[in-house]
């Protein structure tokens, strides 16, 4: 059973807690891939209504479509399964090799979300699944432009998170994360060059609280 973690470094900067960097996520998660997958590494793993609601999204979409911060590449297949043109890109390359031997038919590349290695305007459609939540609040918006980026004009971007009443870390069974308020992260992602077309959260006694964002990119945006 995946046991949470306490903070390993003290933040002295933005007021939010510990800051997680790369390194930090990438270690975490190589020491516990193998865990992580068997877990949490396949579609039965995962909950209905996050089953229902990715594929009604993904069901809307055509062409290209990433998979951003894949993990093991259940989701990745699943969005191939459903007939989309379907890549997968994650920092730990323990998750992308793992990924390539389960789902050969896909593609996985390893790669940060800050530094994505695909071109601009390259995809239809972003999944960040609970991708983003070990990412710093204040580096949120430098991961949000690096999607918009390798986004088409009016591509989907569906975003899967944490959520609380206050912007605050918790110790996350593998590396600290954080708790956005549904409101502020909408605030975030539609200052960086999206526009938000619905919002869900997801509560259930004794469990953390589940949200979700779905946007588009704008055609046109200040930030350009």
């Amino acid at each position: 059973m995946l046991r949470a973690t306490q903070p390993a470094h003290t933040h002295h900067g933005c007021g939010y807690g510990t800051p997680v960097i790369e390194d930090d996520i990438r270690a975490a998660y190589t020491g516990r891939a193998d865990e992580y997958t068997d877990l949490l590494g396949s579609i039965e793993d995962m909950e209905a209504p996050d089953v229902s609601r990715i594929a009604a999204w993904a069901d809307e979409r055509t062409g290209a479509v990433l998979d951003a911060g894949c993990g093991p590449g259940h989701w990745t297949a699943f969005l191939a399964d459903r007939g989309l043109d379907a890549r997968g890109v994650d920092l730990v390359p323990a998750f992308v090799s793992g990924a390539r031997a389960r789902f050969p038919r896909c593609r996985f590349e390893v790669g940060d979300l800050e530094r994505l290695p695909f071109e601009d305007a390259c995809f239809d459609g972003v999944l960040a699944w609970y991708s983003l939540i070990h990412r710093e609040p204040a580096r949120m918006p430098s991961a949000l432009a690096e999607l918009r980026r390798v986004m088409r004009p009016g591509a989907s971007l569906l975003v899967g998170f944490f959520t609380g009443d206050v912007l605050e870390p918790f110790a996350h069974a593998v590396t600290p994360a954080y708790r956005w308020p549904v409101d502020a992260l909408v605030r975030v992602v539609e200052e960086n060059g999206f526009r938000v077309d619905d919002t869900e959260t997801r509560r259930r006694p004794g469990a953390r609280t589940h949200a979700s964002i779905s946007a588009h990119r704008a055609v046109s945006s200040a930030i350009e």
